[in-house]
């Protein structure tokens, strides 16, 4: 029997699904446990109190701040974190003779000072943000530089089976005074400055939308993730279930022929028994029947009467 592959694969994609809808399901239960902080002043208290037993997972908000921020080259933003990347675009000839359109990355730099969050009572240090969960930097300026049109240049890159088009340049941003929520380890440093940072087991988000909204996408998601779990895992059912069924009534359709061809034999067999013993005048034809003790049925299908034989 093959294995229906199509009912397996559906199956084991719900195992992927439902094992993704738990896990959102435990970050969310996971966000409501952690200790919500309203101001950031009685962070550094709760973390005296707290914090000696085990690590303190807190959920804090405020506004981007740094000490000396970064002045973004082209869209003349401030922010903490930029990233700048210049891809070159051009054209080249292909096999077939045609120009395709292709890029290639020129630059790809990334600068961050510290920076911290601020609600007006306290400020919070962040460290490690680029690999929380939730993390998007702001597109501050995208722009395309043309390449020069020199005849010189032209001629080279056209040689080379190029045609130089531009420079495109991407700057992203975390701005100053963006609202963020950060979600992860309470810590003090060892001149008691109080800093966020991504706990050794647990949540690290760090993200614009507040921690009640967190908490209702996690949720939001582990229901999707169930129910498309729970819809591939009734269709691979019903696919594997129907190829066992189609393969037990196939093999039992065949069995019912293979009996009634043995029973057609043993029928032919003892009626030709039956006319040898009655007298051997007639061994024309009934030598005949003696050397085909089967019915005239196909060997393949076992319903038709076969019309073709194969000889050696």
């Amino acid at each position: 029997m093959m294995i229906p592959w199509g009912g397996v694969s559906c199956c084991l994609s719900a195992a992927a699904l439902y094992l993704l809808g738990r896990s959102s399901g435990r970050d969310a239960e996971v966000l409501k446990s952690v200790a919500k902080v309203n101001q950031l002043k009685e962070l550094a208290k709760l973390l005296d109190i707290e914090s000696k037993v085990l690590p303190l997972l807190v959920a804090i908000s405020g506004r981007v701040g740094a000490e000396s921020p970064i002045s973004c080259e082209f869209s003349g933003l401030r922010g903490v974190i930029v990233e700048e990347t210049a891809e070159q675009h051009f054209l080249k000839h292909n096999d077939a003779g045609s120009w395709i359109q292709d890029s290639a990355l020129m630059l790809s730099m990334s600068k961050e000072v510290p920076w911290y969050l601020d609600d007006g009572t306290d400020r919070v240090f962040v460290v490690g943000a680029r690999g929380a969960s939730g993390f998007v930097l702001t597109v501050g300026s995208e722009v395309f530089e043309e390449s020069g049109r020199s005849l010189v240049r032209g001629t080279l890159d056209y040689l080379q089976g190029l045609k130089m088009l531009g420079v495109k340049r991407i700057e992203r941003v975390l701005p100053t005074g963006t609202s963020l929520t950060v979600v992860g380890e309470a810590v003090k440093d060892d001149i008691g400055t109080v800093r966020i940072q991504r706990p050794h087991k647990g949540p690290f988000y760090v993200s614009p939308k507040s921690i009640d909204e967190l908490i209702g996408n996690l949720g939001k998601w582990a229901r999707w993730y169930k129910y498309a779990s729970l819809g591939l895992t009734v269709f691979g059912a019903f696919l594997i279930a129907n190829h066992v069924i189609r393969y037990i009534m196939e093999r039992r359709h065949r069995w019912e022929l293979q009996s009634r061809v043995l029973a057609a034999a043993a029928a032919k067999r003892s009626d030709q028994d039956n006319e040898g013993s009655n007298g051997k005048a007639e061994n024309g034809s009934d030598g005949a029947k003696r050397e085909r003790p089967i019915p005239d049925l196909c060997v393949i299908c076992l319903e038709q009467e076969y019309n073709a034989v194969f000889l050696p």
